[in-house]
């Protein structure tokens, strides 16, 4: 039961990790919209992409975390 909560944990901080590596690239691509030197997109469409991968991304993630907690309390 102990390996399981462990392991349940650690997968939930890597889930975590993975969200903000993608909202980490949306903020750079609206800083760079404003004028900020960045890389990122170039134009508004390649933010919405972003932002829309960044939502989807998250709620799969979320999903992800609440199942691997769950599995990990048994």
């Amino acid at each position: 039961m102990e390996v399981r909560k462990t392991i349940s944990t650690s997968l939930g901080t890597a889930f975590g990790f993975v969200i903000a590596l993608v909202w980490s690239n949306v903020v750079l691509g609206g800083l760079a919209l404003t004028g900020a030197p960045m890389t990122a997109p170039k134009d508004a469409v390649g933010l919405v992409i972003g932002i829309v991968t960044a939502l989807v991304l998250t709620i799969f993630m979320i999903v992800l975390i609440i199942l691997v907690g769950r599995w990990g309390s048994k």
